[in-house]
């Protein structure tokens, strides 16, 4: 029947091995190991390597641990040699009280991958406490016709040491009357009953003294001693008497102090002072005489604290009813502890891994315990966290969780979490534990940083300083530390002939533009550049935008004078006939500006004129016009200073001299102005020479021409002339420069203004107009170069 049994036990344990095993990281328990109290600390318990069947490193590599509740560490581990050792001496009184066997349970946890062993180690009892009676004086009156065999209860006496190192037998110090009896009782605790042997006789002996010894099992035993006085008293021949011997009680735990647990009651058939009952707690432990109170005169019991179910569940003490001749009865009191929801879950963080990196898949974060000291559904508890969070609860073995992640997380959506561990039993009224955690989210560079503009526009006015700041660009990185640290440089131009180098530059911390050079607006209007931002993330991330650079107009062009030419070694002079109506046009003067918009916009006025008032410009286009009728008196020659000046702040300007010379006819001839003449004695000899030679040959053709034009037209009008001729009619050939406006002619002109180039004796050969009608409106003059112009300037006016 043995091997049968041993048989049935193993295989328990193997299926108990399977199902743990079967459990996801769960391993199967260890042990039991065992050993002494009051070991010294650093004593071998064993090899856990070997139980796990782990060499020396895989302890070390997967970080084993050890993990015990409360708060004292009683055990190490060293995981180079995987030797399970005593941490601190321990006393198995401290530890379990009088709870046989004491076992202390620990788990062996392995990190890497997750696994728990369930192990427990039992410390067995030394026989290292003697046992001592709660009374050291015990006083008993005894009626001396008390019949042989009475037995008189005396108190036990108390051993912290358990089994058979606890108290195992009673003595008494020889005599004649007495002899004492060892009795168990139903907890396995032992009790001396005093049985008279022979009768007593107060006129013989008033008073008995005894020693009463308890002895322990332990080897060698201890013992302790309780001193016993008997005195004899005179004939009261009935005990007390309860009406019950058994009084069963429940309370529950939460009872105050004070409160009524029972009231016994026993009655005496004596009369007078015998018939007087006194109730007391007999044998009372030292834990009883803590709990309990009993009224001597009314039998009442109360509570002296407040009960604890974890600690203690129930109570057995005797209860002695004792009437004034000495004699006296008892009963039991049987006081069962009803437990209450009173103790709250309580969670023990195991381990914590923080912080975790952002795009790590399905991570353990924690491993924690859930124990509660309560019984029943009140000692049931449940596990959660917040519903929000990227995080899983799940149970591992016997109360244990592990919080892992549900996804990669993201840093920048949260840096760190919160998680709030909410334990909760199944008692009435429900408790619950709450215990924060802080989990830390470490930063991985997924980030490229972000220009706050995909452009931007920079604008600078011409003829700046160098190294003048013109803008910043910005750009922000999500991420943190050096992930989020951004440089700025400037990208490769995607026009290969533009001198980006050299024209800006970028600082690479900040991302301010300085140009480095005096920009030209009239040689470079605008330009664009693509700057590129990037983090210290490894690898590192980058992004780009487009930076346009528009370079502002500047006034630092003054107006140039196209007509009438300013470089000419003659001046230009303009015939206007002196029947000239007022409003006739003279001449318009033509220029142009380098620069643009309001700095390019022009306006003419007349400064100087040799006799004020008889000629006025148009301040918009530059159109020379007499202001009155010409008369007799007025000069033959006049010289017009006329001023042209931009619209630019501050405004430039240039000055233009033209002379005007009245003719009474075009056919007139006139004499070079003064200021010709002393310019052509100042000419070149040979310059001299090659415009008498090309004079004589432009006299010759025009004499010709203006001989075949007088024979037709001599008929219609005869003029005198100086040359002898009349004046051709019809177009003139040659190239001509069409001036085309908006100005006050209404019909169209044309004329052909023949320059003697090279030559101080330039004049003009003739100025006629092809079609003559009345003055209109002219807008003003369009110009068109003749290619070919060389000594020659012709132009058309429309």
């Amino acid at each position: 029947m043995e091997i049968g049994w041993m048989h049935n036990q193993r295989q328990r344990q193997v299926f108990v091995f399977f199902v743990l095993l079967s459990m996801p990281g769960v391993g199967a328990d260890l042990g039991p190991y065992s050993v002494v109290e009051e070991t010294e600390r650093g004593f071998f318990v064993a090899n856990l390597g070997k139980d796990l069947g782990l060499g020396l490193t895989e302890m070390s590599t997967r970080g084993a641990r050890i993990i015990s509740q409360g708060h004292k560490e009683h055990l190490q581990l060293k995981v180079q040699t995987g030797d399970l050792l005593i941490n601190e001496k321990l006393d198995r009184e401290e530890l379990c009280g009088s709870t046989e066997p004491c076992l202390l349970h620990f788990q062996v946890l392995m990190d890497n991958p997750l696994e728990i062993f369930q192990a427990e180690l039992r410390v067995e009892d030394i026989n290292d406490h003697s046992p001592v009676f709660s009374e050291r004086v015990m006083i008993l009156k005894i009626p001396e016709n008390t019949p042989l065999g009475m037995a008189f209860p005396l108190s036990n006496a108390l051993d912290l040491d358990v089994g058979s190192n606890n108290v195992q037998n009673y003595k008494i110090s020889p005599n004649p009357h007495f002899q004492v009896l060892t009795h168990n009782r139903s907890d396995g605790r032992k009790y001396p009953e005093l049985v008279l042997d022979k009768e007593l006789d107060r006129e013989e002996e008033p008073e008995i003294a005894l020693t009463l010894t308890a002895l322990d099992g332990g080897s060698p035993p201890r013992y302790g001693t309780a001193q016993v006085r008997i005195e004899v008293v005179d004939i009261n021949d009935n005990a007390p008497e309860f009406g019950q011997p058994l009084y069963k009680v429940h309370i529950p735990e939460n009872s105050n102090a004070g409160s009524l647990v029972v009231t016994v009651s026993a009655s005496d058939l004596d009369s007078g002072e015998n018939g007087n009952i006194v109730y007391s707690l007999s044998q009372p432990s030292e834990d009883i005489t803590k709990t309990l109170e009993v009224n001597p005169m009314t039998g009442e019991i109360r509570l002296r604290k407040q009960l604890d179910f974890e600690r203690v569940r129930s109570y057995e003490v005797d209860i002695k009813a004792t009437d004034g001749g000495g004699l006296s009865g008892k009963c039991t009191l049987l006081l069962q502890v009803v437990d209450v929801n009173d103790n709250a879950p309580e969670v023990t963080i195991s381990a914590l891994t923080s912080p975790i990196p952002e795009n790590s898949p399905e991570t353990v974060v924690a491993v924690f315990s859930v124990s509660d000291p309560d019984s029943g559904n009140n000692g049931k508890t449940t596990s959660s966290i917040q519903d929000d969070l990227p995080f899983l609860l799940k149970p591992s073995v016997k109360n244990f969780y592990t919080l892992v992640t549900k996804r990669a997380l993201d840093r920048e959506e949260s840096a760190e979490y919160n998680i709030t561990i909410t334990v909760t039993d199944m008692g009435t009224p429900r408790l619950n534990t709450q215990h924060n955690i802080t989990v830390l989210v470490s930063d991985v560079n997924d980030n490229a940083p972000a220009f706050t503009q995909t452009s931007y526009t920079l604008f600078i006015r011409e003829n700046n300083s160098p190294a003048l700041h013109i803008g910043s660009v910005s750009a922000t990185d999500t991420d943190a530390g050096a992930n989020a640290q951004v440089t700025y440089s400037l990208l490769p131009p995607q026009d290969p002939s533009l001198p980006l180098a050299s024209l800006v530059s970028i600082n690479a911390d900040n991302g301010h533009l300085f140009v480095l050079r005096a920009l030209d607006f009239e040689a470079l209007q605008a330009f664009e550049f693509l700057v590129g931002a990037t983090d210290r993330g490894a690898p590192a991330l980058s992004s780009q935008a487009l930076v346009r650079v528009q370079v502002l107009d500047a006034n630092d062009n003054s107006p140039f004078v196209l007509y009438p030419p300013q470089n000419g070694s003659a001046p230009c002079t303009e015939l206007v006939p002196r029947a000239a109506e007022p409003g006739y046009l003279v001449s318009k003067v033509v220029a142009v500006d380098g620069d643009s918009g309001q700095n390019a916009w022009l306006s003419y006025q007349l400064l100087k004129a040799t006799e004020p008032g008889l000629f006025g410009v148009w301040a918009h286009n530059g159109e020379v016009r007499t202001a009155r009728l010409l008369s007799e008196r007025d000069a033959a020659k006049h010289r017009l200073l006329l001023l042209v000046k931009d619209n630019g702040e501050p405004p430039r300007s240039a000055s233009v001299t033209l002379h005007v010379l009245l003719v009474d006819g075009f056919s007139q001839p006139y004499l070079p102005l003064p200021e010709a003449a002393a310019d052509a004695a100042q000419a070149d000899p040979l310059t001299v020479y090659l415009v008498i030679a090309l004079a004589s040959v432009s006299s010759l053709f025009l004499f010709s021409v203006l001989a075949f034009v007088a024979v037709r037209l001599c008929r219609r009008s005869r003029a005198a002339w100086a040359g002898g001729c009349s004046v051709p009619e019809g177009h003139f050939p040659g190239q001509l420069v069409d001036v085309s406006g908006t100005g006050t002619l209404s019909q169209s002109y044309q004329y052909e203004v023949c320059l003697m180039g090279g030559s101080g004796t330039s004049e003009f050969k003739f100025l006629k107009p092809i079609m003559s009608n009345s003055q209109g409106h002219y807008p003003g003059p369009k110009i068109q170069e003749n290619p070919n112009f060389r000594n020659d300037f012709s132009f058309n006016i429309q």
